[in-house]
């Protein structure tokens, strides 16, 4: 649920990178606070588990206008991919606006994908949200490896629908900001559509 602060004409909505361990969520997030510019972006901050790593940092995106007057500011986490780190998952995910799932392309990950985006729909059950209700973008990320599942198939097995989906190579930057654009301008409609009070 997004944050409005009446003092600074503020709007800080939350969107977050879910997927199975090593899929690229992280990576997409560093190519990201890579190209903003200093002040338009605020600290990195990682909290290292043993295995993984949960990454957060808020930015003043570009391009973006007011919503009745106010700034909005995005803060983008990425959740452990790793399953024993459910309850991190679930709690990155309280407040989410917007969910981007990254799946790993490569054919013998299909199960992990699916089996992360099942861990997704439970841990919004959890905070009494569904995936349906929620903005949601696909990428099909490592695109450049071999054995790879075409996108026609991760869309079925993800069950992707009309949602938006890209293909992407997060380590080179390809896809990584036409997925943040996709999901920003969701999040940005659905709260354009909720009255500010």
């Amino acid at each position: 649920m997004s944050l409005v602060n009446h003092s600074t004409k503020e709007i800080t909505a939350k969107i977050v990178y879910y997927g199975p361990g090593r899929c690229g969520k992280t990576t997409n997030l560093q190519y990201v606070f890579s190209r903003l510019p200093e002040e338009r972006r605020g600290k990195i901050v990682s909290l290292a588990t043993e295995k993984d790593r949960t990454l957060f940092f808020d930015f003043l995106p570009l391009d973006v206008g007011p919503i009745s007057g106010f700034q909005t500011r995005f803060q983008l986490y990425t959740v452990p991919g790793q399953v024993y780190y459910n309850a991190t998952r679930r709690l990155v995910l309280q407040g989410a606006d917007g969910v981007v799932f990254v799946a790993d392309s490569q054919r013998n990950l299909m199960d992990e994908n699916r089996e992360s985006l099942d861990n997704l729909r439970d841990n919004l059950s959890s905070w009494g949200m569904t995936l349906e209700e929620l903005p949601l973008v696909f990428q099909y990320n490592k695109r450049d490896l071999p054995d790879l599942a075409l996108p026609s198939e991760l869309a079925r097995l993800l069950d992707v629908g009309s949602r938006p989906a890209f293909e992407g190579v997060a380590v080179q930057g390809r896809g990584v900001l036409d997925t943040l654009r996709a999901i920003g301008f969701m999040v940005m409609q659905r709260l354009a559509g909720v009255e500010i009070r």
